[in-house]
């Protein structure tokens, strides 16, 4: 996978808990226009330490132009702000 972080838009649920489970993102293509990508599966949830900012990484598939993608997803805890971090 290659490292791209960039930031996304978002669309999550949250249950009772505060549990973030992603749905859908948007980002903008090489054209500045909007893509919108469904997130089809979640297989795998970590958190990590990166130079002391926690982060959620959501590693997720997708299928994208009739290809099954695999990519990972960073929420950055402190901005709220989320990431395409590798696809």
């Amino acid at each position: 996978m290659k490292i791209i972080m960039k930031p996304v838009k978002m669309i999550l649920l949250n249950d009772e808990n505060g549990v973030l489970t992603p749905f859908r993102f948007q980002i903008r293509n090489a054209e500045k226009e909007y893509v919108t990508v469904k997130i089809e599966n979640i297989t795998e949830k970590s958190e990590e330490k990166l130079a002391g900012n926690r982060m959620l990484i959501y590693r997720c598939q997708s299928e994208i132009n009739g290809i099954l993608k695999l990519f990972e997803l960073k929420y950055e805890i402190s901005s709220c702000k989320w990431f395409l971090y590798k696809m």
